[in-house]
């Protein structure tokens, strides 16, 4: 489970605390958050990281589909928590909406020999996936977006293999065909494995069992 701002850290606690075995915590502050007041959310984010355990930092990274307005300081929170992530020795799950070749950059920045971790919700071109996959320690996050009709992440996707690939779901939004629109849910995942076995000619199990894999080695759960 990912964090957004310090208003949600008490309901992200809160709810991996009573689900222990289905949900673990994250520990970040989302690009969308960040403004004005960004260097005081961000020392309270690195407080609880400090204090707490947890699997990643995230969601972190950058987004500019939204707003420009914080685009520099968006960077600069980016950078110093991709720091934290190799202080803490903890992957990192990125949101990086319109703006993975910025994210990139960041990494370049702070050093990819140490850092590791997932591009969240991919939906990226060919370019994009090849520059992902140059950084060597990061994997693509795919949901229900790839059963989109008008999807081109099929296409995409042929680049690479189940090796690169975990899954998620980015609830409560995108929830795969055949439920798209309605309140997404992590059993949906299933339809999301469906279709990366047609993609990649396999069988949904080999393609669950990959991924999972992928997961848990990321994430060392």
């Amino acid at each position: 489970m990912p964090n957004i701002d310090v208003e949600s850290i008490d309901r992200l606690h809160h709810v991996s605390e009573k689900y222990p075995e289905y949900c673990i915590p994250m520990m970040g502050l989302h690009p969308t958050s960040v403004g004005e007041d960004w260097q005081e959310q961000l020392n309270i984010t690195k407080d609880h990281l400090a204090r707490h355990k947890y699997i990643a930092i995230g969601e972190i990274g950058l987004d500019l589909y939204w707003d420009k307005t914080f685009k520099q300081e968006q960077k600069a929170v980016f950078e110093e928590q991709l720091k934290w992530s190799i202080e803490y020795n903890l992957p990192v799950a990125i949101h990086s909406r319109d703006a993975i070749s910025e994210c990139v950059e960041c990494i370049e920045n702070v050093g990819t020999s140490s850092l590791k971790g997932v591009f969240h919700s991919f939906g990226g071109t060919e370019e994009e996936l090849k520059a992902i996959l140059n950084l060597n320690n990061f994997l693509l996050g795919i949901n229900g977006v790839v059963t989109f009709k008008n999807s081109t992440l099929p296409t995409v996707l042929k680049l690479t293999d189940l090796s690169q690939i975990i899954i998620e779901t980015d609830a409560p939004y995108l929830a795969p065909v055949p439920y798209r629109g309605k309140r997404n849910e992590s059993s949906y995942t299933l339809k999301v494995v469906e279709k990366l076995a047609e993609i990649y000619n396999t069988t949904p199990q080999e393609a669950g069992e990959i991924t999972t894999e992928n997961a848990i080695k990321l994430f060392s759960l």
